[in-house]
């Protein structure tokens, strides 16, 4: 089990329409662990729940933590027990930030891309970036402006003149033409994404098209909606350390499956979208159903996440 945090709420407020923002600050006043823009951390929830949520504010700030919850329809409880259940001067249990969507620092150009409450993350790197000195330009694309979280925020910063808002019911001169942006950046440019998943589809989709390399493609997926098939069956993953065989069946994850045998996976988000579990394939080959790794990743072989990904063959051996 990872180490937490005990942390305070010190201040919830509504953000914009079915966002709010929480502060949290340490309980007994020291600093906060340093973290770097694009960085999560993982929040426990009542009912024991578990969310990442990525922190949003200036990341040389050491005594605060701020991140933004969108209210989702969708919601598994995550969402809806921040909105519903967590108040002001309650007392929460955090772990320490973690970050799988770091900057690159060699980049010669930053182009920002945020859809909805995806802005977080983005947000923290605009931040470092302009704090920085470095070339960026920020494009934030939202339903309406009353569901445009840190507007007035970002309206007053210091980099306001490099971010553009895009409102979908807004005039269609101002509607965002996501293929024309990419094409027009000089190159050594790198592009980050986050936001709701056609969002963030439309925009790899079109980087790839242009034939924008991965290592310059960098985003972040929320969430990820299961991937279920009537195919699927059982097949059995073997302990390199120990030649122990251990069936999955077809109705448990891989992470489930080792779980039930006493192998424990550290996992987060459960949805294949952080990373936390990636796991080394040393024989087999994966049926990769995650959001997080590349496209090259993937074909690779090498590695899977237990949490959501099977197999496409009869026994994977895994590097535990």
């Amino acid at each position: 089990m990872m180490a937490t945090l005990k942390v305070r709420v010190a201040r919830k407020a509504v953000e914009a329409v079915d966002i709010c923002a929480i502060e949290l600050v340490s309980v007994d006043g020291t600093p906060l662990p340093a973290f770097s823009a694009g960085s999560h951390i993982d929040v426990h929830l009542p009912g024991g729940l578990t969310r990442q949520y990525s922190l949003c504010n200036d990341p040389t700030e050491s005594h605060r933590y701020l991140i933004g919850v969108l209210k989702d329809p969708g919601t598994r409880g995550g969402s809806k027990a921040v909105h519903e259940q967590v108040h002001e001067g309650d007392v929460l249990q955090i772990g320490a930030p973690k970050n799988y969507f770091p900057l690159a620092h060699e980049a010669r150009k930053s182009l920002l891309l945020a859809g909805g409450i995806g802005v977080t993350p983005i947000l923290c790197m605009a931040e470092r970036l302009s704090i920085a000195g470095a070339p960026f330009e920020m494009h934030y694309c939202t339903r309406s402006m009353d569901r445009t979280a840190f507007r007035e925020r970002i309206q007053h910063s210091s980099y306001a003149s490099r971010v553009r808002f895009h409102f979908d019911d807004g005039e269609h001169e101002q509607k965002l033409d996501i293929a024309a942006l990419i094409a027009e950046q000089p190159p050594g440019t790198h592009l980050y994404v986050c936001g709701p998943g056609g969002f963030m589809d439309a925009v790899l989709s079109a980087a790839r098209a242009q034939g924008w390399p991965e290592s310059r493609i960098h985003y972040e997926y929320f969430s990820a909606a299961p991937v279920k098939s009537d195919a699927d069956g059982s097949f059995e993953v073997e302990l390199a350390s120990s030649g122990r065989i251990i069936v999955v069946p077809k109705d448990k994850t891989v992470a489930e499956a080792l779980a039930s045998a006493g192998v424990e996976v550290e996992t987060s988000c459960e949805q294949g979208v952080c990373g936390t579990c990636v796991t080394r394939v040393l024989q087999g080959e994966p049926d990769h159903r995650d959001m997080y790794l590349t496209p090259q990743e993937q074909a690779a072989n090498d590695q899977f996440l237990p949490c959501c990904s099977r197999a496409k063959c009869a026994r994977l051996v895994l590097d535990l």
